[in-house]
C-alpha cells in the first residue's frame, strides 16, 4: 500500500466531487435530485460502457513488445520493417474464431494470431491464424460459414448439425477442419501454437522485382495442446484459461517470442505452380518453397486496460506499408475491404485515433470531421490544392501488388492448375504428416463431435467427406458413430 495521499475524485471534466457514495437528496431520506450532474454522468456513462463486440474474433487477449530482423532479406523486399537490424514495436491479439466475448477460451476452434507493426514508414499489419489455411477461398462464402459456426436463431444454441452441414456442402473446408478436429485444434496456451499470414503476399524489392510470401511465425516455446478432455474441463473451471496463461507470463518476466519464417515464390511461378498458390484452403510444400529465416517477435508488456488497448485495437490487412502488397488471394482481398469497414461501424469512423491505433509516424490525411474527431483539422481540406496542403509523392509508395489479369467477367471458383483439388492436402496430412497416436485423436475428436447432435442427411454427407479426405479413416469415423 501506498503512504501517498490518495488523489481527490473529479467527474469526467476535471471537477472535484463532494462524494464517492451518496447521491444529492433532500434530506438524507429523499428523493434524489436531477440537477446531482456526477451521479447523471455516472450512471449515463455506465449505460454506454459496451461497445459492439466483434463478429469474429470477440474473445480475446494480447500483449505488447517487439520484433526484431536477425537476417538480411532485403533481396526480398524494401519494406523499412524487414530490413537487417530493425528492431519495431509490435501489439499483438490471439482470439478464438466463433465464440462471443464470454466464451470459454479452450473451445476447438481456430485462433486468432494479428499483429501490429508500428513501423517507421506507418502502420503494418498481419492478420492470421495458427492454422496455414481456411475453411474458404471466397469472401462471399466468409459470412456465411461464420454464422454456421455461431448461434441458431430458434434455439441460440450452438449446432454441431449446422457447422457439418456447412462444410459438407464445402468441400474446400477439408483441409481447414482436418487442422481443426486434429491435435492443434486446441492450443495450450496461445504462448504454445505458431502463426501464419495463412494469405499470400507480393513483396517488391528496392529493384522493383516481385515475389510472393507466405508468413510463418514459429512458436519458440513449442507447440503443446489441449486434449478435448482437458480442454472441456478447463472451459467449466477456468473459461479465461488462455487470457489468464499470457497475462501472468508477462507480469513474471516469462516473455514469449516467435521465430519469423517466410516461404518465397519467385513471381513467375505462380503462373505454372501445380495447385493456384493463391488458393487459401492450400498450403505450400516447403520441399518446393523451404522457410527462410527473418527474425524474432517477443512480448514483453501487459495492456494496462484491455478495454482501450485490446478491444479496441483494430487490426486490418489493408495497412501495407512500401514493398508489401496484396495477391490474387480471393480472401485477401475481400478481407482489405470488410476488416476496416468493421472498424468503422464497430468503433467510429475515426478509429485510427485512439491510442493503440495511432501510426508513430506522422499523418498528413485529408480525412475530416466525424463522431469523435480527436486531431485538428486545417485548410485546405481539399486536394489538389495551391495552399500549401499536403500533396501525394509517388515516389515514397508506388504501386507493389500489380499483376497481369484478363477474361470475361465470371463468377467460378479457380480451375487453371492441374492439382486445385479440395481433399488432397487434408489427405497427405492425415496419412503422412499424422503419427498414429495424432490420427486417433482425430477419430475420436470427429466421432465425438458428429455424435454431438448431427443427423440426417448431414450425418451422411459428413462420413463421405471424410472418406473423400482418407478412406480409412472415413470408414473408422463412420464406425464410431455407429457405435461398432
Amino acid at each position: 500500500m501506498s503512504d501517498e495521499k490518495p488523489k481527490h475524485t473529479t467527474n469526467d471534466a476535471g471537477i472535484a466531487v463532494a462524494s464517492d457514495e451518496h447521491s444529492l437528496t433532500i434530506g438524507p431520506d429523499g428523493p434524489i435530485m436531477l440537477h446531482d450532474h456526477y451521479l447523471i454522468e455516472q450512471m449515463a456513462q455506465f449505460n454506454r460502457e459496451r461497445i459492439p463486440e466483434r463478429q469474429p474474433h470477440a474473445k480475446g487477449g494480447g500483449g505488447f513488445g517487439h520484433f526484431e530482423v536477425t537476417h538480411d532479406i532485403s533481396a526480398y523486399t524494401k519494406a523499412a520493417v524487414f530490413q537487417p537490424g530493425t528492431k519495431t514495436d509490435v501489439l499483438m491479439r490471439f482470439s478464438t474464431v466463433a465464440g462471443e466475448r464470454g466464451s470459454p477460451d479452450t473451445w476447438r476452434d481456430p485462433r486468432g494470431f494479428s499483429i501490429k507493426f508500428y513501423t517507421s514508414e506507418g502502420n503494418y499489419d498481419m492478420v492470421g491464424n495458427n492454422t496455414p489455411v481456411f475453411f474458404v477461398r471466397d469472401p462471399m462464402k466468409f459470412q456465411h460459414f461464420i454464422r454456421s459456426q455461431k448461434r441458431r436463431a430458434d434455439t441460440n444454441l450452438r449446432d454441431h448439425d449446422m457447422q457439418w452441414d456447412f462444410w459438407s456442402l464445402s468441400p474446400e473446408s477439408a483441409h481447414q477442419v482436418t487442422w481443426l478436429m486434429g491435435d492443434r485444434g486446441i492450443p495450450k496456451s496461445w504462448r504454445h501454437m505458431n502463426g501464419y499470414s495463412s494469405h499470400t503476399y507480393m513483396w517488391v524489392n528496392a529493384q522493383g522485382e516481385k515475389f510472393w510470401v507466405k508468413y510463418h511465425f514459429k512458436t519458440d516455446q513449442g507447440v503443446e495442446c489441449l486434449t478435448q478432455e482437458e480442454a472441456d474441463k478447463l472451459a467449466g473451471q477456468d473459461a479465461d484459461y488462455h487470457t489468464r496463461d499470457l497475462y501472468e507470463a508477462l507480469k513474471q518476466g516469462n516473455h514469449p517470442s516467435w521465430t519469423l519464417h517466410m516461404q518465397i515464390m519467385p513471381f513467375k511461378d505462380a503462373e505454372t505452380y501445380r495447385f493456384n498458390p493463391f488458393d487459401l484452403t492450400k498450403v505450400w510444400p516447403h520441399g518446393d518453397y523451404p522457410l527462410i529465416p527473418v527474425g524474432k517477435l517477443t512480448l514483453d508488456r501487459n495492456p494496462t486496460d484491455y478495454h482501450t488497448e485490446i478491444e479496441q485495437a483494430a487490426f486490418e490487412p489493408s495497412n501495407l506499408v512500401p514493398g508489401i502488397g496484396v495477391s490474387p488471394d480471393k480472401m485477401l482481398l475481400g478481407r482489405v475491404f470488410s476488416y476496416a469497414d468493421a472498424h468503422r461501424a464497430r468503433l467510429g469512423v475515426n478509429y485510427k485515433q485512439i491510442p493503440v491505433n495511432r501510426p508513430k509516424v506522422p499523418v498528413h490525411s485529408y480525412s475530416k470531421d466525424g463522431a469523435m474527431r480527436m486531431d485538428n483539422v486545417t485548410d485546405p481540406v481539399y486536394a489538389p490544392n495551391s495552399k500549401g496542403g499536403p500533396a501525394a509523392d509517388p515516389s515514397r509508395n508506388p504501386p507493389v501488388d500489380v499483376w497481369s489479369a484478363s477474361g470475361d467477367m465470371v463468377r467460378k471458383a479457380y480451375t487453371l492448375h492441374a492439382e486445385d483439388d479440395d481433399f488432397g492436402q487434408a489427405g497427405t496430412m492425415v496419412r503422412e504428416v499424422l503419427d498414429d497416436a495424432e490420427r486417433e485423436r482425430l477419430v475420436s475428436n470427429v466421432v465425438g463431435h458428429l455424435k454431438g447432435g448431427v443427423e440426417e442427411p448431414v450425418l451422411s454427407r459428413a462420413l463421405e467427406y471424410w472418406r473423400n479426405i482418407d478412406q480409412n479413416i472415413g470408414d473408422r469415423i463412420a464406425n464410431g458413430v455407429k457405435g461398432s
